[in-house]
């Protein structure tokens, strides 16, 4: 009884952790999609990059961690286009791209990901 109610709690538990994970990666694409329709130069647009920066720098020190349940190929996977997204992120900051809609469908394939 005690090892099936802990079992239920560590489910729990990862269901809420994909549940909070899919929320920030809708919110920062709710920030692309409001700074996509401002323009790169706009203030939504440095505040969708930080935000994006702020994610995927917390998404990928997770992903690095040697506990991470995470099976490795996939892990290898999520840390590329979470290295990638950083990337197009940085150059939009940078007023070198307008890659909005590959950084939104991206993202919005990780959240689908997630549900």
């Amino acid at each position: 009884m005690y090892n099936s109610s802990y079992a239920d709690v560590l489910a729990d538990t990862t269901q809420h952790n994909r549940a909070m994970e899919r929320r920030a990666i809708e919110r920062s694409i709710e920030l692309l999609h409001i700074a996509q329709a401002k323009g790169g130069g706009s203030a939504e647009a440095t505040q969708a990059v930080d935000f994006l920066m702020r994610l995927w720098s917390i998404i990928l020190e997770d992903l690095a961690k040697p506990d991470n349940q995470l099976p490795p190929a996939l892990r290898a996977s999520l840390i590329s286009i979470g290295l990638w997204i950083m990337g197009e992120a940085e150059q939009i900051r940078l007023g070198a791209s307008t890659n909005f809609s590959g950084v939104i469908d991206v993202s919005t394939t990780i959240a689908d990901g997630l549900a």
